[in-house]
């Protein structure tokens, strides 16, 4: 029976120990803080229960039109109630988590593991684990290395956990900011942002770049600041953030170019850094890449015989879904199963701001320089009838495809539900289809989707598409 150690229990531990499991290999988990990891305890599922109760405060500003008075001046956030509902739910996810793979025969155990190879290049490895019922040496023929990242400081700001903040202590604030600054402009901080600012929450954005979301698509982007605008939210542009102070009331924030922000606090979503320190990677002979993460293939291997890694310490894309199928990829792999290399190009991701912003495939910016040729349809939501019927202003679809053969190579959607809508563009794209199965295909009328099918139909009247 094969023995597999799989050092962390988020998504690409916990998927990866079930795919071992079920096809008969012994597996054991560590994890130091509870299974689901950091994605379910601090980050992905409380910052998007978070985000679910902001939404739903956001819902509120279309109401009137639609005919229900309502005073959002008067609709309170309970932040206790709020931030207990985002605890509840993350321990519950873990618990759940647990109890399907111990279900499965998995060994889950709390603590934390490093490689104790005698020497680099074995065919077995040996798992030192420090447990929380104890020490022990665990053997292993295959190991998977999926222990995630942790929130990156900047030395001049370094988190309190009162005044600045990082993503993972916002939920042990007693009330709401009374102003909030949010130092970085990508998807985590545009995330925050958006929320707080629904939740009625003066916030300033701080981005070093001249928009924000500067690796998503530009037009998303806009909608996204335009939405900003019209709640009073203000991005400083082109300000790269060098300190952070506290003060007698809140925080002094020093930009490189001398200028200084006022807030009551804030909030430093400056990117990740991979968790590969004090693991033993010296002890199986792997070289992390310069910002620390663990380089690997298309089917997650190291560069250490028997060694897998999966997740946030490959510095792959740091989306949960990518995590969860590099483990299983892992494990077929190891296992010697059938098994088809990653392609990151079939990726859908989302961005829960309000409204959501979805991407599959190949990107605007891949088009316009050349790199990819392809015909492009934008189709504002403003002109699709079941929008018009919610009130719905702001948002798209985009539609990508090949000029010859008219398959969907990519697409964007910005909408209330953007994170549901891109699903049949991603199985466009994911199994190459064509627009003329999108426009062949019934969608519901009135619905937000009949958008993707109406793209489809106008990229078929194309000449080269006949």
């Amino acid at each position: 029976m094969t023995k597999i150690v799989i050092m962390g229990g988020g998504p690409a531990g916990y998927e990866a120990a079930l795919v071992a499991a079920q096809h008969g290999a012994d597996v054991t988990v560590v994890e130091r803080d509870g299974l689901g990891g950091a994605c379910v305890l601090y980050d992905c599922v409380p910052s998007k229960t978070f985000i679910a109760s902001s939404g739903a405060r956001a819902s509120l500003h279309g109401f009137r039109e639609l005919g229900v008075n309502v005073d959002l001046e008067d609709t309170r956030v309970d932040l206790s109630t709020v931030h207990g509902r985002v605890r509840g739910l993350a321990l519950a996810q873990s618990a759940d988590i647990r109890a399907r793979v111990q279900r499965e025969g998995v060994r889950v155990i709390t603590g934390a593991a490093r490689f104790c190879d005698d020497e680099p290049g074995l065919a077995t490895h040996k798992i030192a684990v420090e447990g929380k019922d104890g020490d022990e040496v665990l053997d292993a023929d295959v190991v998977l290395i999926a222990t995630g990242a942790t929130p990156r400081v900047l030395p001049g700001a370094v988190p309190d956990g009162e005044r600045i903040l990082d993503w993972r202590q916002l939920y042990d604030l007693p009330e709401l900011p009374e102003h909030l600054a949010v130092v970085g402009s990508g998807v985590t901080g545009a995330e925050f942002a958006s929320a707080y600012t629904e939740m009625g929450v003066k916030v300033t954005v701080v981005s070093s770049r001249d928009r924000v979301l500067p690796h998503e698509d530009a037009d998303a982007a806009a909608v996204l600041e335009e939405t900003f605008s019209q709640r009073g939210t203000q991005v400083v542009k082109h300000a790269r953030a060098d300190r952070v102070e506290r003060t007698e009331k809140g925080v002094t924030i020093h930009l490189a170019d001398g200028r200084t922000i006022e807030a009551s606090h804030a909030l430093m979503t400056v990117g990740s850094v991979p968790n590969t320190d004090d693991i033993g990677l010296d002890r199986v002979g792997i070289e992390t890449a310069q910002n620390g993460s663990i380089p690997v293939d298309r089917v997650s291997r190291t560069s250490a015989p028997g060694v897998y890694a999966a997740g946030d310490c490959t510095g792959l894309l740091p989306l949960a879904s990518v995590a969860s199928m590099q483990g299983r990829i892992a494990m077929w792999h190891a296992l010697g199963e059938g098994v088809a290399p990653i392609r990151l190009r079939t990726v859908a991701a989302n961005v829960f701001t309000h409204p959501e912003i979805a991407t599959v495939g190949i990107g605007q910016q891949a088009i316009d320089s050349g790199e990819v040729p392809a015909r492009t349809i934008m189709l504002p939501l403003s002109t699709n009838p079941r929008a018009k019927m919610e009130g719905v202003r702001h948002g798209f679809v985009k539609l990508f495809c090949r000029p010859a053969t008219g398959v969907v190579v990519g697409g964007v959607v910005v909408a209330p539900t953007a994170s549901e809508l891109i699903l049949p563009i991603a199985l466009a794209v994911q199994n190459q289809l064509t627009v003329e199965n999108l426009a062949l295909t019934f969608s519901v009328y009135p619905s937000l989707s009949g958008s993707i099918t109406e793209a489809g139909r106008q990229l078929m009247q194309h000449d080269d598409l006949d």
